[in-house]
C-alpha cells in the first residue's frame, strides 16, 4: 500500500511504536522513515493529537494500526490527515465469526464484572476483543510480572502482549518521549477470553487474579 500511494526515499511515515513491528519494517523497505507517535491509553491505538505533534515537512502518512479487537480513532486521524495533506493508511486485524465475537464479548463482560485489583479494558463500541488487555497495577513492569508469573502457577494462560515497544528495538531505536506506550508496555497483560472457555474456567481466571490483585497498589 504504501509503495502503490508513492511513498519513498526521503519520505516519512507516521507509525505506532505500541507493537506491529512489522509496520515499521514495510515503511523501511520502501525507503521511508518511520516516525513514532503515541497511543490513546484506553484504546492502544495511535492517538490523533500526539500525531499532530510529530507532523513534520516530509512526513506524508499515517498507518493506523487496530489493536486487541478495539479500533482506531480512524475519524480524529483522517481529519488530522486533511489538515496536513497525509495519506491515512489502516492495518486490519483479522476477522473472527460473528458467533465466535459473541461468546468472546459475552466472557469480556463477565470479566469486567468479577475482576478486581486489575483495570479491566475500556469496551468501545464494536470492540470484538482478540485479546482481552488489564493493567496491573503497582511499579510498572516488575509488579506485572509478578502478577503474571503467579496467575500461571494457578494454572491460568496469561501473556504481555507487547513487551517491547519498536522505538526501543534495535535498528529503530528513537530518542523519543511516548509516555503512553511506555506505561502500557510496562503494565498490559492479556487473559484469556477465547470462545471455548468453560465457565469453569472463567471462574478459575477470576479466582487466580482476584488473589493477587489486592496485593498491589497503584504507585505514587
Amino acid at each position: 500500500m504504501l509503495r502503490a500511494a508513492g511513498v519513498g526515499l526521503g519520505d516519512e511515515v507516521i507509525v505506532p511504536a505500541f507493537g506491529n513491528v512489522e509496520v515499521a519494517e514495510a515503511v523501511s523497505l520502501t525507503g521511508a522513515m518511520p516516525v513514532f507517535a503515541d497511543i490513546d491509553p484506553a484504546t492502544y491505538c495511535l492517538d490523533a493529537a500526539a500525531v499532530d505533534a510529530v507532523v513534520g515537512p516530509r512526513t506524508v502518512a499515517v498507518v493506523a494500526v487496530h489493536r486487541f479487537g478495539r479500533a482506531a480513532d480512524l475519524a480524529g486521524l483522517r481529519w488530522s490527515g486533511q489538515r496536513h495533506g497525509l495519506l491515512v493508511l489502516e492495518q486490519s486485524e483479522s476477522k473472527a465469526p460473528y458467533d465466535e465475537v459473541g461468546q468472546r464479548r459475552a466472557h469480556a463482560a463477565y470479566l469486567d464484572r468479577r475482576l478486581s485489583g486489575v483495570r479491566t479494558p475500556e469496551g468501545g463500541v464494536g470492540h470484538t476483543y482478540q485479546q482481552y488487555v488489564v493493567r496491573v497495577p503497582g511499579n510498572g513492569r516488575p509488579d506485572r510480572d509478578a502478577f503474571a508469573r503467579a496467575v500461571r502457577a494457578r494454572g491460568v494462560e496469561c501473556w504481555v502482549p507487547v513487551k517491547t515497544p519498536v522505538h526501543r528495538m534495535p535498528g529503530f531505536r528513537r530518542d523519543v518521549y511516548l509516555p503512553e506506550t511506555e506505561r502500557a508496555a510496562d503494565e498490559t497483560l492479556a487473559l484469556p477470553v477465547d470462545a471455548a472457555l468453560s465457565k469453569r474456567e472463567m471462574q478459575r481466571i477470576v479466582s487466580a487474579c482476584n488473589a493477587l490483585g489486592g496485593l498491589l497498589q497503584p504507585a505514587f
